[in-house]
């Protein structure tokens, strides 16, 4: 999947700015091209991500014929497209094989059932909120 973005062009002064018009709110910037297109593919991910998390749809990507359009506002910025990686956007389920010692899977297992969740549920959880300091208890 590929999103197209507005690229403001940057001068000595000023960076390049990047918006993603399919995503709203989202943008980021860099003192190169270069960069402002990398920068751009990491604000992406998060976005996606931070939506998926919430729960929230992921729009398609418009056209850039489309967007140039319906955004005179960019009149004079560049175009072009970030790839979203298809996997980032895979909700199903798969199995997988971790190696835990005994101690730290029972402490696992008991936070888990604490917080009435399954061990996967409990590990996913964290993970999505960015893993967390687990405070011994």
């Amino acid at each position: 999947m590929r999103y197209p973005i507005a690229i403001e062009p940057g001068q000595d002064t000023t960076a390049w700015g990047v918006v993603v018009p399919d995503l709203p709110g989202c943008f980021s910037a860099g003192d190169t091209l270069e960069e402002a297109m990398l920068q751009a593919e990491q604000a992406v991910t998060a976005w996606i991500e931070a939506t998926l998390d919430a729960g929230g749809a992921i729009p398609r990507p418009s056209g850039i014929d489309t967007l140039r359009a319906a955004h005179p506002e960019f009149d004079g910025w560049l175009w072009a497209l970030v790839t979203v990686d298809p996997a980032m956007l895979d909700d199903t389920l798969e199995r997988v094989n971790i190696s835990l010692p005994r101690r730290v899977l029972h402490r696992l297992d008991a936070r888990a059932r604490a917080a009435g969740e399954t061990r996967s549920g409990f590990i996913a959880r964290l993970a999505i909120e960015g893993g967390g300091a687990v405070v011994p208890g």
